[in-house]
């Protein structure tokens, strides 16, 4: 018998917690990512499940403006440009009986990413192993390529002993972590830190920033993220990179279409103030206009600090402890200029690379030297803009509100900053080629709503299992949209 049997033998508690009672109508609160695979699987296990979304459309971050111009219309996402691992999608699909195929057209990104260094190199990162190896070989040298077929090696074995024990399972108490797969990933130096156990692997520097950027995809820095966040290069760079024709919002209409077929309702524009509760049991939910929405359980998509302090009125010490990632600042810009030189996304990497994290989480400002992806959606679907026309979506990462940069006179002069950095590396008339555009930042945000979200979000080691497999607890869960395979 395991540790973790054992354990659970003797401590009943520690099994996994769910709703006691009925549990066959369910109220999921918002339609991001998570919630529509949360009602999917739902009502593909026999449940009556209604979808609360305060916008007009389904989605959450994974939204998309539409811009006018003289030429027409341009559509661009606001969320996720990243999406990996669509196995995942079709999992949720599958549960309603449904192909992924029917409802959504996916197409590889080939290179996944385009990295522009300062001294004038440029990178093509393929998810095949012997491509980007010839690559690499190309670029910098047949050592460096032979370190990436290693670096491959660890990446692979990372994931296979992270999937099915962490990433993909419910975690509802330390003792879960207890598995053969966790003493594996001690002896592989998982706990270890990401950047220098890179270095063992990738000795050149345009390598070692490529294969560990990712980390900031969980808020980190690969200098204090550990060594098995190294799963996400694996999951994009490795597993592959895709692109979903109408963009990424196409994501979640298919989702939500999937699901409404199979009797799921969804009320738009409908804003959850409060989720009320009879002593540790959710009973109802209370929205903006007073109606008061009971089922036997609820689903709450938002992110756990806004689901906690908004809808359950309760500020625990698991939420007051969270440290936050950094957040961004975002250009949208629909334009008339055309750049034969770059791929759907683009990484431009500065000189300083410590000094960016530096930047951003110890000394809370700008990047002095930034480093920033630029993605052309339009490369891949020209049907999202006008004839002849271009989208770019633009990103920098910048501190988090915690941060005492005051927004509100930064916007613009950062706007100027932004213009003049990307004419600098390589983007010639950018500004004057703008016909459309949308900023977002740290302040401002989609909705007034997204505020812990634009803090941004919570720095945690969890693994934040999915929607589906999420343990319940006094008639309520938190759905993660970690586990949907998208990012921006």
């Amino acid at each position: 018998m395991s540790l973790h049997a054992q354990a659970t033998r003797f401590m009943p508690w520690l099994t996994p917690r769910t709703v006691t009672g009925p549990t066959d109508e369910v109220v999921i609160v918002g339609a991001g990512l998570a919630g529509l695979s949360a009602a999917m699987r739902l009502a593909g296990a026999g449940r009556s499940v209604t979808v609360l979304e305060r916008e007009d459309i389904p989605g959450g971050r994974a939204g998309q403006i539409q811009l006018q111009s003289d030429d027409g219309t341009y559509r661009i996402d606001t969320g996720p440009t990243v999406l990996t691992m669509p196995d995942l999608i079709a999992d949720a699909f599958d549960c309603l009986g449904e192909k992924m195929e029917d409802w959504l057209e996916l197409s590889p990104i080939s290179p996944l990413y385009r990295a522009f260094y300062p001294d004038g190199s440029v990178l093509d990162v393929h998810s095949d192993v012997d491509e980007m190896a010839e690559e690499i070989a190309s670029v910098i040298g047949p050592e460096e390529a032979a370190g990436y077929r290693r670096y491959v090696d660890f990446v692979s074995d990372l994931y296979k002993y992270e999937m099915n024990d962490f990433i993909d399972r419910n975690i509802d108490s330390p003792l879960d972590l207890l598995t053969p797969d966790l003493a594996k990933l001690v002896a592989i130096g998982g706990f270890r830190k990401l950047a220098p156990k890179v270095r063992e692997y990738l000795k050149d520097p345009r390598t070692e920033r490529v294969y560990s950027f990712q980390a900031m995809y969980a808020g980190l820095s690969p200098y204090d993220a550990l060594a098995i966040y190294a799963v996400i290069a694996y999951m994009d760079s490795v597993a592959g990179v895709f692109f979903p024709k109408g963009g990424m919002h196409a994501v979640p209409q298919a989702m939500a279409a999937a699901a409404e077929k199979h009797g799921v309702k969804f009320r738009y524009g409908v804003t959850v103030e409060s989720v009320e509760t009879t002593g540790e049991r959710a009973t109802a939910v209370i929205t903006t206009d007073g109606e008061r929405i009971t089922a036997d359980a609820f689903v709450l998509n938002p992110d756990l600090p806004v689901a906690y302090r908004d809808l359950l009125g309760q500020d625990p010490w698991s939420i007051r402890r969270l440290d936050y990632s950094p957040s961004c600042y975002l250009l949208l810009a629909g334009s008339s200029a055309s750049y034969s030189k770059i791929a759907h996304h683009n990484i431009h990497f500065g000189k300083s690379w410590k000094g960016v994290f530096d930047d951003l989480i110890d000394r809370q400002q700008l990047m002095s030297d930034p480093s920033l992806l630029v993605t052309n959606p339009s490369r891949s679907d020209p049907d999202l803009a006008p004839p002849g026309k271009e989208i770019y979506y633009v990103l920098f990462p910048t501190p988090n509100l915690d941060s005492p940069i005051d927004w509100n006179l930064t916007k613009d002069r950062y706007r100027d900053e932004v213009i003049r950095t990307l004419e600098e590396r390589g983007y010639v008339g950018f500004g004057d080629a703008i016909e459309v555009e949308n900023i977002t930042t740290p302040k401002t945000g989609p909705t007034a709503a997204w505020n812990a979200a634009l803090r941004s979000h919570p720095r945690t080691l969890s693994s934040r299992p999915g929607p589906s497999d999420r343990a319940t607890y006094g008639g309520r869960t938190w759905s993660s949209p970690a586990r949907v395979p998208s990012r921006a």
